[in-house]
């Protein structure tokens, strides 16, 4: 049995309900881990768009970005993006093509 295995046993003897919330921290975290993975992404996308990248594959990574992390904030229940289209300051050139495959 692993040691994380009767870490959770014991934990669920002396309080039941504090062996998922160790889980559910745990899942917490790494939600919010990814999704700032994700914007990390997206500003360095946009930062290489905006500096003079290589057009056109530049303008497909930054899109490709931006589709990737609004789909992971709709997952996590961030349904408008607005705000974050304004701080992130994501053009309307990369907003325009989003989710189109070439």
């Amino acid at each position: 049995m692993s040691a994380l295995r009767e870490s959770l046993d014991l934990i669920r003897m002396v309080r039941p309900e504090a062996g998922t919330a160790a889980i559910e921290h745990e899942i917490l975290a790494e939600k919010a881990n990814s999704l700032g993975a994700a914007e990390r992404r997206v500003i360095n996308a946009v930062a290489a768009l905006t500096d003079g990248g290589d057009g056109k594959s530049a303008l497909a990574e930054a899109r490709d970005a931006v589709w990737c992390y609004f789909v992971q904030r709709e997952l996590l229940g961030f349904e408008d993006h607005r705000e974050v289209i304004a701080d992130l300051k994501i053009p309307p050139s990369v907003l325009s093509g989003l989710g189109a495959v070439e």
